[in-house]
């Protein structure tokens, strides 16, 4: 055996089909695509999703449910978390700066405080909205609840 032998494997080649040589060649004539509409002619490209004219599915099934466009969506943050945090780092205040070194939100995330767990800690935390019982907790634990000034201004006009 040497290259001037080699050869693919019997079966795993085949020929390039040559539409539209003649009656002889078996494709000619149609050239293998039917006879007229719209997929016989050139340039014809089937569009995602279509169905021959039957009803598309996207039309078939009904719509349901919208979406809100002026929704505030808010990471939850809870007290068992905070906790936790507190237990482990010895913090007095929870900003979003103290919030983001730790990895519990990313920079663009709006931060609501909510009531799960208990503080035993005195802390001050900065979050951009409490729940009221939430809010309660932490005062109750001699600490202190604060939304920054700009989100306190919007709620005052509000």
């Amino acid at each position: 055996m040497n290259l001037s032998n080699l050869r693919p494997a019997k079966g795993s080649v085949r020929e390039r089909k040559r539409v539209g040589r003649g009656q002889g060649s078996g494709m000619g004539g149609t050239s293998t695509r039917g006879h007229k509409g719209a997929q016989s002619r050139s340039g014809y490209s089937r569009k995602t999703h279509f169905e021959g004219g039957q009803m598309p599915l996207q039309r078939r099934v009904p719509k349901f449910g919208f979406k809100n466009i002026n929704r505030v969506e808010y990471k939850p943050l809870n007290l068992d978390d905070i906790q936790a945090l507190i237990d482990e780092t010895n913090a007095t205040v929870i900003d979003m700066d103290f919030m983001l070194a730790h990895g519990l939100v990313s920079r663009k995330d709006l931060v609501k405080v909510l009531s799960r767990g208990e503080l035993t800690t005195a802390v001050e935390i900065h979050a951009h909205a409490f729940s009221t019982s939430a809010k309660e907790a932490i005062e109750k634990a001699g600490g202190k609840a604060v939304v920054p000034e700009r989100k306190a201004k919007e709620e005052a006009a509000i």
